[in-house]
């Protein structure tokens, strides 16, 4: 087990005299409680302590916390966590307790106000804590110390918002190398990208000999709008409107669509600048629908309600190949998982945030060029969730899945002339590996609703009936 070369104040270890598997049992129970674990059962979520490496330890106030890497057993996934030791943590961490072991509490160290301090520390100033360096952003200011407040609303990660100024992306699954979020980022702000929160430091450690992005820290905008929930509000706004089309009901939502297109080319254009795109070759055209197909067939094989649909589906991969046949197919790096949920309105525009990528994906496959298009797919398939999610708990009306058209038909051409105005092309010109795009996208919907939500499993499961009908005037 590797030891760091220095760590801040090193009394008695709360926690020292307990074994990596004591700790892994406790996680097994712990993990699979987090909305960022992949796993779905305690089995499943059965730990092994990969590694475990002191931070801190404060000799005053009795806490002390350790860097641990966990994965489960059935899994090649790398979890970290940052687990503090108290021997009374006292109420303000019982949300956060993992279990007792050694005589001592052990909690995820991000809900410590103590702990948080000293990473916005390193974060400003820069230095060490344990095995971590902090790294500022050159030219970036950072007031005095904040203590962090862990945000409920991130699935994949945890954030921890400081003050109305930062806000830290603890990244949960590790892989050795920098995360594409910080990557990209840095590259948006050096060619001056505007549609992005400006990165104001990383927190970085090695993992497998290799440097490793722990976390993220950006500007916090305190009084900005989640595209979702705006859209959604937007959704509800027309159902309550019933002699009203989408354009004539105070909420519309176009001109905001229309907008965000325009900030997603923008983006797109300042990745080329600072990333570099290039046409596809032949083969790289088809290695691309290979990978489409092959997705499709093993997301078909896994859920029943796409057993039925595997024929037809590979029948339009097929005539959606042929039609981009003779299109040069434009790669560069991408956002990879965009949708609303990814979009803030600030005063001044919108912005595009969270650059991981899918988040399942390896690094790999994340870091790798890929087409505008699927950025833009992944769009209009968010609008297509935004109409008719309000609908989900309310009883079938017939008018309401009308509007519910009608709104995600206005919003998708918004934003796709708004994409045209910004970007000089618009994506719809290249409908065939744009259709390819939404059909791969709606298939992943169908395979995590089966998983997750089944009760929403026939929402995406329309727009593969849709994107695979023989006529594609039916398109949804």
């Amino acid at each position: 087990m590797a030891t760091p070369s220095s760590v801040p104040e090193q009394p008695a270890h709360p926690g020292g005299s307990v074994a990596d598997d004591e700790l892994a049992a406790l996680l097994a129970t712990w993990l699979p409680t987090q909305r960022w674990f992949a796993g779905s059962a305690a089995g499943d979520g059965l730990a092994l302590v990969v590694d475990r490496r002191p931070v801190l330890a404060t000799t005053a106030s009795g806490l002390s916390v350790e860097h641990v890497i966990a994965a489960p057993v059935s899994s090649r996934v790398r979890y970290q966590l940052f687990v503090g030791w108290r021997e009374q943590p006292g109420d303000r961490l019982a949300h956060a307790i993992i279990g007792t072991a050694g005589g001592a509490v052990c909690f995820d160290a991000l809900a410590d106000p103590e702990f948080t301090e000293r990473i916005y520390d390193v974060l400003r100033d820069g230095g060490r804590l344990g095995t971590l360096t902090g790294i500022p952003e050159p030219g970036a200011t950072l007031p005095a110390r904040l203590s962090g407040l862990v945000l409920a609303a991130e699935q994949s990660n945890t954030s921890v918002k400081f003050g109305e100024q930062v806000i830290v992306k603890v990244f949960r699954r590790l892989e050795p190398g920098i995360n594409p979020d910080a990557e990209l980022l840095e590259g948006l702000l050096r060619v001056g990208c505007r549609q992005v929160p400006p990165p104001v430091g990383t927190i970085t450690t090695e993992l497998d000999g290799t440097p490793t992005t722990v976390a993220l820290a950006t500007r916090f905008y305190p009084n900005s709008a989640d595209g979702w929930i705006s859209a959604t509000t937007s959704v509800r706004d027309l159902m309550g409107e019933e002699d009203l089309r989408a354009d004539e009901v105070g909420g519309d939502f176009a001109a905001e669509s229309h907008r965000l297109g325009e900030s997603l080319a923008a983006v797109h254009q300042a990745l080329a600048t600072a990333f570099g795109c290039a046409l596809a070759a032949e083969p790289d055209v088809a290695n691309m629908f290979a990978t489409l197909r092959r997705k499709a067939a093993t997301a078909a094989a896994e859920v029943p309600v796409l057993g039925p649909l595997r024929a037809r589906i590979t029948d339009t991969f097929d005539r959606l190949a042929r039609a981009v046949d003779a299109t040069p197919v434009r790669l560069q790096r991408i956002h990879g998982d965009l949708h609303l949920g990814q979009t803030l309105r600030t005063v001044d525009g919108w912005l595009l945030i969270d650059f991981e990528g899918e988040p399942l994906a390896p690094r790999s496959a994340r870091i790798a060029p890929n087409s505008p298009l699927k950025d833009v797919a992944g769009m209009i398939r968010s609008f297509h969730y935004a109409a008719h999610q309000p609908l989900l708990t309310t009883p079938s009306i017939a008018q309401h899945d009308y509007r519910a058209e009608e709104w995600a038909a206005r919003n998708i051409d918004a934003f796709c002339r708004g994409y045209a105005a910004a970007a000089g092309w618009d994506p719809r010109d290249e409908a065939g590996l744009l259709s390819a795009f939404e059909l791969t996208k709606a298939i992943y919907e169908v395979t995590y609703e089966h998983a997750h939500r089944p009760g929403w499993e026939h929402l995406p499961l329309r727009a593969v009936t849709a994107l695979t009908d023989a006529d594609p005037d039916t398109h949804l």
